[in-house]
């Protein structure tokens, strides 16, 4: 289980009410399966045992010598099975009857606990039947299994942790328990419990199928950590209610996997167990107390075989962008409001009527520039106090000169064009740098010569110089110190570069206006590329990712790195997982070692990063979001991406 994953299964089997024998025989059957593809913790219905409708047939104890009969079956038959089984079963201690889960390792039964709130209304009427749990556990024996060691703890309030599995810690809600107030697994989590099983048997009325998703769903994200709901099927008695087997498996706020319903089926995904760790490290409200203080029980095992887990989950290739079309619309009009919102506090703060943005015909400036006619649109102060700037050079093509005054234009806001050929070459005759030679002097000139220009452009007309570099350059040290790099206020400072692209895909497809949504699809279909080197032939010579690599890749190393601090071998197993096809091992590899050094070795332009908002979860703000030396070492992290070869 490399990397901390684990493979997880909800499971509706097949059922007669009553017959605990073709029942056991149909989860065993279950067991075998959810073994053949990897699992390792398997979660079973409420009362799967018997059924959950069986009513007073519950007080039989026909019934209940059947259910103890299957439960020391799927013991016995779980030894060749290196997984942990989650079943419910009504079960008798000292003349009183619970709704129960057994857990199982390996032929060992761990623990068994009852079921804390038994519903008893409308549909509901577990109460004629059954109790709530224990308020402490006890140490019982079960000699009526003909087990072993049959002496184990019974109660509500027990973990169960795998000693060679670091992060998995198991809790127990039975049903009605994620419906309270504050479920028990609230407690299970603070108490370090990382899994949830929810053993369930919620009957199907209109419109409760999206209730129970986002209970579920919510229960993780509020948690942080993996939920598995397993929900009773057909077979299950139909006098009155319908079951439709709606499992779900949760981690963190996200459903991994989800049944159809009505139809008995296993849900397979991998909980990461490491995205869990990472997130409450990072959350320090998250209050985990010792578990023996909060009154728990521990038991203790081990897997006795972590093979890698084969991962079927999705990673989505643009992580900073939304899969969804409809949730892709909400996130960018969201995001420009709070990019617009930023700009619009610091211009009414500074009385500034006037903002400067030096424009290239590339995407980065012309979200800057979408971005200020907004905040000057809300101020409700004339687009023609913004100056974009065109500021052609020796790598200008005739196609982004174009898009960049088209787009001016179109907006209505000022454009000023200052060539800057002059003044670098200048500037070359005064270092006796020879023009001929194409290093970064000669790029690097360019960057200042422009940033030089739009500050001075800003002090003629009392305003400030906005900022269009992004978030993925940041993160790449892709900028020219002191040039690019600087400006009065960064409003794409948060934003990456994945994200740019559909912002101002966002904006030309709902702006209303034919002309500027050519213009701004065009500028989508530029290459990117910084222009700084002469073209060849009229087109662009200079190609960032030709250069520093594919931006979709970047902006997957840097969320994985940033938003979970994954070793550098992880993020290269999950890249070469969700780039497969797209990218060979090597490509990958080449690429996540240059991100690396990049990152650390240009952490010195981050330290003085000018202000700009935060629109996601990421941001390299060294004020906020990454507080990292300049000069820390990235050798531990190379280290672990040279152990991969």
């Amino acid at each position: 289980m490399k990397d901390n994953f684990i493979k997880v299964a909800a499971v509706t089997p097949d059922i007669r009410v009553g017959d605990t024998e073709f029942n056991t025989e149909s989860i065993i059957s279950n067991i075998g399966e959810a073994a053949r593809k990897g699992v390792k913790l398997a979660v079973f219905p409420e009362l799967c045992i018997t059924g959950y409708t069986c009513g007073d047939l519950f007080l039989q104890d026909t019934l209940l010598k059947g259910a103890l009969n299957g439960l020391a079956r799927i013991c016995r038959v779980s030894k060749g099975f290196d997984m942990v089984v989650v079943v419910g079963l009504p079960f008798m201690y000292k003349n009183r009857l619970y709704n129960a889960a057994a857990v199982i390792h390996s032929g060992t039964l761990l623990g068994i606990v009852p079921k804390q709130n038994i519903p008893n209304y409308s549909e509901f009427y577990e109460a004629r039947h059954f109790v709530p749990a224990l308020s402490k556990n006890e140490f019982i024996d079960i000699p009526e299994l003909g087990l072993d060691d049959c002496n184990i703890t019974f109660g509500a309030k027990v973990l169960f942790e795998a000693s060679n599995l670091p992060g998995f810690v198991l809790g127990i809600d039975i049903c009605e328990d994620l419906w309270m107030p504050v479920p028990p697994s609230c407690y299970h989590a603070m108490a370090s419990a990382t899994v949830i099983a929810n053993l369930s048997a919620s009957d199907e009325t209109t419109g409760k199928d999206i209730y129970r998703r986002e209970l579920v769903r919510n229960q993780s994200a509020r948690l942080v950590c993996g939920y598995i709901y397993a929900d009773a099927g057909e077979g299950e008695s139909s006098t009155d209610l319908v079951f439709s087997g709606h499992n779900i498996i949760a981690e963190n706020g996200n459903i991994l996997a989800e049944s159809e319903r009505f139809s008995n089926q296993m849900v397979v995904s991998e909980i990461d167990l490491g995205r869990i760790a990472s997130e409450r490290r990072r959350m320090t409200t998250f209050n985990i107390v010792s578990c023996y203080e909060a009154g728990y029980n521990v038991e203790y095992f081990n897997f006795s075989d972590t093979p890698e887990t084969v991962l079927t989950r999705k990673y989505p290739r643009t992580p900073f962008v939304p899969g969804n079309k409809s949730d892709m619309e909400q996130r960018c009009s969201e995001i420009l409001n709070i990019q617009a919102m930023g700009l619009k506090k610091r211009l009414a703060h500074t009385n500034c009527k006037s903002a400067v943005v030096g424009i290239s015909g590339g995407l980065d400036s012309t979200l800057a520039l979408l971005v200020t006619v907004k905040a000057f649109d809300l101020l409700k102060l004339p687009r023609k106090g913004i100056q974009a700037v065109t500021m052609p050079c020796f790598g200008t093509t005739g196609r982004t000169y174009n898009n960049s005054c088209s787009l001016a234009k179109k907006l209505g806001v000022t454009l000023k064009e200052v060539p800057v050929h002059e003044a670098v070459n200048q500037h070359f005759k005064d270092i006796g740098h020879d023009a001929g030679v194409h290093d970064v002097t000669y790029e690097n000139a360019q960057a200042r010569q422009r940033t030089f220009i739009l500050m001075d452009i800003a002090n003629q007309s009392g305003g400030m110089v906005v900022g269009t570099g992004d978030m993925s350059e940041l993160a790449l040290g892709w900028a020219t110190y002191n040039g690019d790099h600087m400006s009065m206020y960064g409003v794409n400072a948060s934003v990456p570069k994945t994200l740019v692209r559909y912002l101002v895909l966002y904006y030309a497809e709902t702006c209303g206006d034919s002309g500027l949504r050519d213009i701004l699809m065009d500028v989508l279909d530029t290459p990117v590329s910084p222009e700084l080197l002469p073209p060849e032939n009229g087109e662009i010579s200079q190609k960032t990712e030709d250069l520093v690599g594919p931006y979709e890749l970047h902006d997957f190393f840097l969320y994985y790195m940033m938003r979970f601090g994954y070793t550098p071998s992880k993020i290269y197993r999950l890249a070469k997982y969700t780039f497969d096809g797209a990218y060979n091992e090597d490509t990958i590899y080449k690429w996540l070692n240059t991100f690396y050094h990049r990152f650390f070795s240009q952490q010195f332009k981050r330290s003085c990063l000018p202000d700009g908002p935060k629109v996601g979860s990421v941001a390299l703000s060294p004020r906020g979001d990454w507080r990292m030396p300049s000069d820390a070492s990235v050798k531990m992290w190379i280290k672990d991406l040279e152990q991969l070869k």
